[in-house]
């Protein structure tokens, strides 16, 4: 039988769904808000989702276009509410709804809706992303904002940003509800003017320019002559600098063409407090697309990733979606820990700089300043490897708990707290 997650703000409703769902030999979740129902759709993965409409935290609607705009919507929705139109049944379909049941819920209606839609449930598609997702992530907004005035003024942006997920996510947030998509890199064939026809209105995309051959090449130039033509996007995405191309054999007047309108991610420099949530919409985005296991990021494991200096001439974020992919793929567990973070931090550390070179940030400085950057970067890295944990960073550092608490004080650093 199915897993099934039923919210509802009314513990009323919870407990009599939860009974009947149970007698029919489903195993049911509860949630009490969308908060409750997030954490649990992350974790245990329901097959079916019963949705109340109006609760005070966020409404059902809402979260359900959250799920959506976070490709997360791979389960079957049926939405509830007491106040129900026809107006919020066909809003709740639109945003991807299975069904829509109106509250008092018959125990019939109930159990013929709920076999219905397993009964009927297709292979979920690959799930699709848009900058939605990142609402909010502030380092985002601007960016998008930038992103859609360039697109409503030109038929081709060059993004330059990691290859994979999060470049998708930002050509499906140019492409209209219904519009075609084509992945230009998925066309074995030469191009013609029939296949562009096909998906004339839509959204053309190249995930990872440089990767692109010959063949692949010439479709590039050939669609990008004829995008107003077929009233076509062209978003064109590279983890490298576009003028490293020409070096690589591509035609220097496609990519001077290419980079006519340009757009980069904001550098993650500076951004280390967004950097947690920007970490843990990335690692979803991976779960939901197949790429990795499903798991989630502890909170000392997200310290030490904000506390992480990101280094790449991309801003940082190849450097943090690798990151991220690799903590995802090499975890023992489902939580991915801190010390699984410095882990990799350290082990990655050691293979670019060599012995030694990690601590060559200091030997510029007065001896009295580098003991002071030492001595912080040092108490850092075991406050967040232990989440906080006075006792356990007092046993790291070999420290007695006194002069551990004027130390950090003395540095400026937060005194975690008492995790006995």
């Amino acid at each position: 039988m199915a897993q099934i997650l039923v919210v509802d703000d009314e513990v009323g409703i919870r407990e009599l769904l939860s009974e009947i769902l149970a007698d029919e030999g489903h195993a049911v979740l509860l949630a009490e808000n969308a908060a409750a129902a997030r954490r649990v759709r992350a974790e245990r993965r329901p097959d079916l989702v019963l949705l109340d409409i109006w609760m005070p935290d966020t409404d059902g609607i809402t979260l359900l276009k959250e799920w959506a705009a976070a490709g997360q919507l791979n389960m079957p929705v049926i939405m509830m509410s007491g106040h129900g139109t026809i107006d919020t049944a066909v809003e709740a379909t639109r945003f991807g709804a299975a069904d829509f049941l109106e509250k008092p819920i018959a125990l019939q209606k109930l159990l013929a809706t709920v076999k219905r839609v397993l009964k009927h449930e297709t292979p979920a598609a690959k799930p699709v992303m848009t900058l939605e997702a990142f609402a909010h992530v502030p380092l985002f907004k601007d960016f998008r904002k930038r992103l859609e005035q360039a697109a409503a003024r030109t038929p081709a942006v060059l993004l330059r940003c990691p290859a994979g997920g999060l470049a998708e996510a930002c050509a499906r947030t140019l492409q209209a509800p219904q519009a075609p998509w084509l992945d230009l890199s998925t066309e074995a064939g030469p191009l013609t003017q029939e296949r562009l026809q096909e998906v004339a209105g839509g959204v053309l995309f190249v995930p990872e320019l440089p990767s692109l051959g010959r063949l692949q090449q010439m479709n590039l130039a050939f669609a990008l002559e004829r995008l107003e033509r077929h009233k076509l996007m062209l978003v064109v995405a590279s983890s490298k600098s576009a003028t490293t191309l020409p070096d690589a054999g591509w035609d220097p007047a496609l990519v001077s063409r290419l980079a006519e309108v340009r757009l980069a991610l904001p550098p993650l420099t500076d951004r280390g407090d967004e950097v947690p949530e920007i970490a843990a919409l990335l690692l979803t985005l991976l779960a939901e697309r197949g790429e990795v296991p499903h798991k989630r990021l502890a909170s000392g494991a997200l310290n030490l990733l904000r506390q992480q200096r990101w280094p790449g001439d991309d801003g940082g974020w190849t450097a943090l979606a690798a990151a991220v992919k690799n903590l995802a793929l090499t975890a023992l567990d489902d939580e991915i820990s801190a010390e699984e973070v410095a882990r990799l931090l350290t082990a990655e550390s050691a293979a670019e700089n060599g012995p030694g070179q990690a601590l060559s940030a200091f030997f510029g400085e007065p001896l009295r300043e580098a003991r002071e950057a030492f001595e912080k970067a040092y108490f850092a890295h075991h406050l967040a490897v232990a989440g906080g944990n006075m006792t356990r960073v007092a046993e790291q550092t070999g420290l007695e708990r006194t002069h551990l608490y004027r130390k950090l004080k003395q540095l400026g650093l937060p005194v975690g707290r008492s995790k006995e």
